[in-house]
């Protein structure tokens, strides 16, 4: 029988898009709310069943990579959990990790791809490079970097480091269940080649809110007891969060909309493929959600409303938040206006079930 995530009838209403006073599509999915101690705070289809996290899961890929090697820090480590667009800084920083490890480009085992940042790939080619494609570019290039960089620090196998045995898997296998707080329901290959687990939403939330929490709290506040399986890798966790924080371009790109939130609202953010998002405050209430038919257009929106509905974030004015959910989410448009410039002609909307929250 073939594994599933959540069906259609176990799906709630996230959003909506409405074109010229018409609703033209609709995007059903699953959603919670978590409180610091992992409680949940809202819940909105089927946060229980698994989904493949994605991207989403890099936070706690990159905890599993630091914790095998102590050079993966400042902006090397905000790339380690980044889905970059390869601007040029991104890729000089992961051609840096890679040298650090005495290795190159070829030692990568993710795809190759053209840079997603336009003024770089322009760049290149305006250099006479003509139009490059290398594993280098790939979004996920930073997080394969340290995963080479952890393997050389073990001393282990080097060509064979995204096998799910390969000593790098297995620690980032135990990170994902002592964070998450449960057993993965299936084991799959993501989109960079790099083994992917299934988790319930309400697991992702869990996971990634305690490590951003673990890594923005003090050490003596009480917040996360010492025996809890995860409280080991406070010194990861603060590591990676003051990088984040720090660099917020690092995790997607200059005005892209993980970096946006990260940076003017001071909330993690880390979307996936296939509709997957996750965000955290400092303090640790935490948001996951899927989107069912895999669009990530409307999930920014969701995930900052559904924080906003949990209380979970009371110092952001609603001007703030309006101002960036604008800039995070697409237009609506068609045609032109009187002036020649793209006419704007619709808008996404939260779905009736997140809308009569209150």
């Amino acid at each position: 029988m073939t594994r599933s995530t959540f069906v259609s009838a176990d799906a709630a209403e996230l959003a909506f898009v409405e074109r010229s006073g018409f609703v033209e599509s609709r995007h059903i999915g699953s959603a919670v709310v978590l409180d610091p101690d992992g409680s949940p705070l809202i819940s909105l289809g089927a946060p229980e069943a698994p989904v493949f996290t994605r991207s989403s899961l890099k936070p706690l890929q990159a905890i599993a990579a630091m914790s095998l090697t102590e050079q993966v820090t400042g902006t090397w480590a905000a790339l380690a959990t980044a889905s970059h667009k390869c601007e040029a800084g991104h890729a000089e920083a992961v051609a840096g990790m890679l040298e650090s490890a005495g290795l190159s480009v070829d030692d990568l085992r993710c795809p190759s791809a053209h840079p997603a940042d336009g003024a770089f790939r322009r760049s290149l080619q305006e250099a006479g490079t003509g139009d490059p494609t290398s594993r280098l570019y790939f979004n996920c290039s930073g997080k394969h970097a340290a995963f080479l960089m952890a393997a050389t620090a073990l001393g282990a196998e080097t060509a064979t480091y995204l096998e799910p045995a390969h000593p790098v898997q297995a620690r980032i296998a135990e990170v994902v269940e002592a964070f998450a707080g449960e057993t993965p329901a299936a084991l799959g290959t993501d989109g960079c080649g790099a083994p992917v687990f299934a988790l319930s939403l309400t697991g992702l939330a869990r996971g990634i809110g305690r490590v951003v929490r673990l890594g923005c709290t003090d050490a003596d506040s009480g917040t996360t007891s010492a025996m809890e399986s995860f409280a080991s890798y406070r010194a990861e966790a603060r590591t990676l969060m003051e990088a984040v924080f720090a660099e917020p371009w690092a995790i997607e790109g200059h005005g892209r909309p993980n970096s946006t939130v990260i940076d003017r609202l001071g909330i993690f953010a880390k979307g996936g493929a296939e509709g997957v998002i996750v965000m955290s405050t400092k303090s640790g209430y935490s948001v996951a959600l899927k989107c069912l038919d895999g669009s990530s257009r409307a999930t920014g929106l969701v995930a900052l409303t559904l924080l906003r509905k949990a209380g979970a974030i009371p110092d952001i004015s609603d001007d703030l938040l309006g101002e960036v959910i604008a800039e995070i989410t697409e237009s609506v448009t068609g045609g032109i206006d009187s002036e020649g410039r793209t006419a704007v002609v619709g808008q996404i909307n939260v779905g009736e079930d997140i809308a009569r929250i209150r």
